[in-house]
């Protein structure tokens, strides 16, 4: 499982388990009495994600079953069930207690994860009401990714609320995804002002409302039967066609570049220290790494340069070696050391994910970023105004080292710069970089919103931008992704409330400045009343970027009285989200589409 988050590292994870271990644990514990815990594949990574199994030994549980498969009995334990509200996972549950003399354990505590509908629950309590000794809803529906980051973990939400194809029923699927928000508010003890990006696309508009109304439901009644009000925080929802560059550009930061160019699944490096006829190894990149938390975020460059000091500092101190430090060389002197081999393993995979990642950049990355920022931007890393975009996406298309993914980032960044080219460009560029079978890689980003044909390309509308002049940047990092200026312009209260209008009453502090006349306008002071511990909270419909979960932590630290919390329904890399945009145009069967709770 993975690490707890019990510990001293705040945030989500630490939230979560909180929540886990007094809804729960708490709930049903009974002095040096062991128990056995069913789990369905959501609850399973849920659990994952924030605990690990030791945690779970000192709540007494001992065993760790799925609800699904074919199990022993153990008649006399008692066991806890924390499934989610489905047919599957309830006819789970019914099926080890189909008769008194059968049953598999000796009483059943049940734990949705949010709310089960009222047929489900009949169905339940006419074949197994007498083994049940609990039964709650405890309102997590959501997976803590990060101590600032969450997601749904429902990534075919993308293809139901996008594709052309499919029948148009994505309101059930922005219901579902509406329902898990609020569990993710309950945690939080937060009833948040909702507000929305009102472009490209009605996904967001639709989706803020199904949220209010049901905050509104949830909160109508607390447990000391009192209504509660809307809270110092702010939920913003955006669809992922706002932002278009920023999933396609190449990042430099070390998390996100990682992913990007290194074949990392779930969150597992893979590696050998002794070289290629090296034994590999596994490293699963996660918060209690200290060192990964430390370097996650800053620039390649950086990293390059602090891990051989950090490396260099450790062993010096155990004199075990001198001068300059080799990957071969450090894997010798963990042979030799066994104590000694625990501290030097984190700098050991994180150097060896640096030195891969910049084996990448040198071979084809690095001449892609000068071009890619200079298209993003419309002007040079001396400030000058690019004049003629085609221009600089040719080298590129010219050059036969780079693969059709990066060709097609690069076409796509042209055309976002240029808010859509003509059907005669288009085809050109399809046929010059002979990639018609991937065509569809370009074309169905007008599905999100973003203009891909037009009749009359333009340099000149790109949206205002915050002047982040004085601020210091690599030159193949100019870029920063929208939503840190959504970010920093909502907590500085200058979110022009047209562009994004509530859909709730607003909390005081947050007052829109476009939201009143003048004469009403908020007082800058508002921002220094606001309570210390307020939250934004940021989610974006279809997919969120390593750069943009950056961001969160970035304007956290940089404003102190108000916590960046982001999510989304899952998290993208440049490659997986063009692959998904492809899709959109492919029918699938219903098998294929199929949501959660359907």
């Amino acid at each position: 499982m993975a690490p707890a988050a019990s510990g001293d590292r705040g945030g989500l994870k630490s939230l979560v388990w909180q929540k886990l271990k007094a809804a729960v644990f708490d709930d049903c514990r009974k002095e040096e009495e062991w128990k056995i815990i069913l789990l369905d594949d959501f609850t399973t990574k849920l659990l994952s994600s924030c605990g690990k199994m030791t945690d779970l030994l000192a709540e007494g549980i001992t065993v760790v079953e799925n609800v699904y498969k074919n199990r022993e009995p153990v008649p006399h334990m008692k066991a806890i069930y924390f499934i989610t509200p489905t047919t599957k996972s309830v006819d789970g549950l019914i099926n080890d207690f189909v008769s008194k003399s059968s049953s598999k354990y000796k009483a059943a505590y049940v734990y949705f994860t949010d709310f089960c509908d009222d047929k489900l629950f009949n169905k339940m309590k006419s074949s197994c009401s007498k083994a049940i000794r609990r039964c709650k809803e405890i309102n997590i529906n959501f997976f803590p990714y990060e101590s600032q980051v969450f997601t749904l973990d429902v990534p075919n939400a993308f293809y139901r609320c996008y594709s052309p194809v499919i029948e148009k029923t994505n309101d059930s699927v922005l219901e579902q995804i509406a329902e898990q928000i609020v569990t993710l508010c309950a945690t939080l003890e937060e009833n948040p002002g909702v507000r929305y990006r009102s472009k490209p696309l009605e996904n967001a508009s639709t989706l803020a409302q199904l949220i209010e109304k049901k905050l509104e439901n949830y909160y109508k009644i607390d447990d000391r039967g009192q209504v509660k009000g809307k809270t110092n925080s702010q939920l913003i929802i955006i669809d992922r066609g706002f932002d278009p560059v920023s999933t396609v550009l190449h990042e430099l930061t070390f998390q996100a570049m990682a992913y990007d160019l290194l074949p990392i699944e779930n969150d597992t490096y893979k590696y050998k220290t002794d070289g290629a006829t090296g034994k590999e190894k596994e490293a699963i990149l996660e918060e209690d790494d200290d060192l990964w938390v430390k370097i996650r975020h800053k620039h390649i460059a950086d990293v390059l340069e602090e891990i051989p000091k950090l490396m260099k500092e450790v062993s010096s101190k155990r004199k075990a070696t001198e001068g300059k430090l080799s990957l071969s060389s450090l894997s010798q002197l963990m042979k030799k050391m066994p104590y000694f081999r625990k501290q030097i393993t984190k700098q050991v995979v994180h150097l060896n994910i640096a030195e891969d990642c910049m084996n990448k950049f040198k071979s084809n990355v690095e001449k892609l970023c000068k071009v890619e920022q200079d298209l993003a931007l419309g002007m040079d890393a001396e400030g000058q105004k690019v004049r003629d975009s085609m221009q600089v996406l040719l080298p590129v298309l010219l050059n036969k080292n780079h693969d059709s993914y990066d060709k097609i980032r690069a076409i796509l960044l042209y055309i976002f710069s240029t808010n859509g080219t003509t059907q005669e460009t288009l085809d050109k560029l399809i046929q010059k970089v002979q990639i018609e079978n991937d065509s569809d890689m370009i074309k169905n980003w007008k599905y999100l919103g973003v203009p891909i044909l037009t009749t009359s390309p333009s340099q000149q509308r790109r949206p205002p931008r915050r002047d982040r002049s004085s601020e210091e940047t690599f030159q193949l990092s100019r870029w920063t992704p929208i939503i840190k200026d959504v970010m920093e312009d909502a907590i500085e209260n200058k979110l022009d409330s047209k562009d994004w209008p509530y859909c709730s009453q607003c909390p005081a502090p947050w007052n829109g400045s476009g939201a009143v006349s003048a004469r009403n306008k908020p007082k800058t002071s508002h921002v220094d009343e606001r309570k210390s511990g307020s939250k934004l909270i940021v989610f974006v419909i279809g997919g969120i970027t390593y750069s943009e979960m950056r961001c969160a932590y970035e304007v956290s630290q940089a404003h102190k009285s108000c916590e960046v919390i982001i999510g989304s329904t899952h998290i993208v890399t440049p490659r997986r989200l063009l692959d998904d945009v492809k899709a959109l145009t492919v029918a699938k069967s219903k098998d294929t589409v199929y949501f959660k709770n359907e």
